[in-house]
């Protein structure tokens, strides 16, 4: 008997096996399915496929239409012929931050020349609305731009507004960018997309959890937005309302312990009231500009922003005494320094020894009437 279990514990083991039943799996029980996913958690991917073809005590109904047709010969030669690869647990390029997930994905298909895994190190999420204004989509290119120029792997949704800005803005950069799409790796989605999604492919990588020729479907891109949350550091939020679907990427990142950011915009625009709340009433930490991002996602110590200064200008230079001269100094007429002194409170030594300062610095200057500050200095 124990000869007999030996080969079968062999192919159970490998890694073949291990894809075949993931794939199938994957091809047969939808992501996030409240139904049959809580009743394989934790089990080998072995005992849940057979739990599920079997359709084990009437639980598995939704997945025995699918099981019937299922070709797992077919979804490998369909992924190979559209270039594309597939990834599981233990692969050297399977991501592990999929694992902090409630449900993580049975297996990922990828299109790319980037490794996932490696790529997601240094990396962060960033989402918003498709309906993004001008406004949302500068500051998320100007972003992804800045942060990929620092080597970090800007990951979004490959979809229209902010997602299509910080895919562009990492492009731009000469960066990496990965997009995590809600549909099978053979469609292109959005269509107006394509071409950007093949920029992708060639600098970073797409990547989805569903079979070649799955269908975007409203359930998915819910689906899909735990996996943006799950495969970085954290999650940036550029823009978005207040039922935008971004804001189910922010759930799903505060859930597993990510870090969460948001950036502020117009309190009168509603595309900005979703960052806004995060911020608020979420924890989320605000942004502004590339410093921040790098100083809250990037390496402990190594990332550090200088602290935000307005620019210095003469007046700061100022000894105390000479600024209150100048402040006392008119801007058209001339006065004396003894009525200087009196309007400023000083000394008359204060005073000359002032003027002396200021005209130096070509901030007053003396004129028929007396002193008066130097045009172009007058404020």
């Amino acid at each position: 008997m124990n000869e007999q279990r030996g080969p079968v514990t062999a192919l159970r083991g490998s890694r073949d096996a291990q894809l075949a039943v993931r794939i199938a799996l994957a091809a047969t029980v939808e992501p996030e399915d409240r139904t049959m996913l809580p009743r394989l958690r934790g089990l080998d991917p072995f005992t849940a496929w057979d739990l599920v073809r079997s359709n084990e005590g009437g639980a598995f109904g939704r997945a025995v239409a699918r099981a019937e047709q299922l070709r797992v010969d077919g979804i490998v030669a369909r992924t190979e012929e559209v270039g594309a690869r597939i990834v599981i647990p233990g692969d050297a390029e399977w991501p592990c931050g999929l694992n902090d997930l409630e449900h993580p994905p049975f297996c990922l298909w990828i299109a790319g020349q980037a490794t996932l895994g490696e790529s997601c190190e240094r990396s962060i999420s960033m989402v918003g609305a498709r309906a993004a204004t001008p406004y949302g989509t500068q500051v998320a290119g100007e972003l992804a731009y800045g942060l990929s120029s620092r080597g970090f792997t800007v990951v979004s949704g490959g979809a229209h507004g902010i997602d299509t800005a910080s895919h562009r803005g990492a492009l731009a950069a000469g960066g990496r960018t990965f997009a995590a799409m809600a549909c099978g790796i053979d469609i292109a989605y959005p269509a107006a997309n394509a071409g950007l999604l093949r920029q992708i492919e060639q600098a970073g990588a797409v990547v989805t959890e569903l079979p070649p020729g799955f269908a975007p479907q409203k359930q998915r891109f819910l689906s899909r937005n735990r996996l943006i949350a799950a495969l970085t550091p954290g999650t940036l939020v550029v823009e978005a309302g207040l039922r935008s679907g971004s804001r189910s990427t922010a759930t799903a990142a505060s859930r597993i312990g990510r870090l969460l950011a948001a950036v502020p915009g117009p309190v009168t625009s509603p595309a900005s009231a979703g960052p806004h709340q995060l911020i608020r009433d979420c924890g989320a930490t605000l942004v502004t500009d590339v410093d921040d991002c790098a100083e809250l996602f990037g390496a402990i110590g190594a990332d550090l922003a200088e602290p935000k200064r307005a620019a210095p200008t003469l007046f700061d230079a100022l000894e105390e005494s000479d600024r209150r001269l100048l402040d006392a100094m008119p801007v058209v007429r001339g006065t004396t320094a003894e009525k200087l002194a009196i309007s400023a409170g000083l000394s008359a030594r204060e005073v000359t020894r002032g003027l002396a300062a200021l005209h130096a610095a070509r901030l007053v200057e003396r004129i028929e009437s007396g002193w008066r500050r130097t045009p172009g200095h007058a404020s």
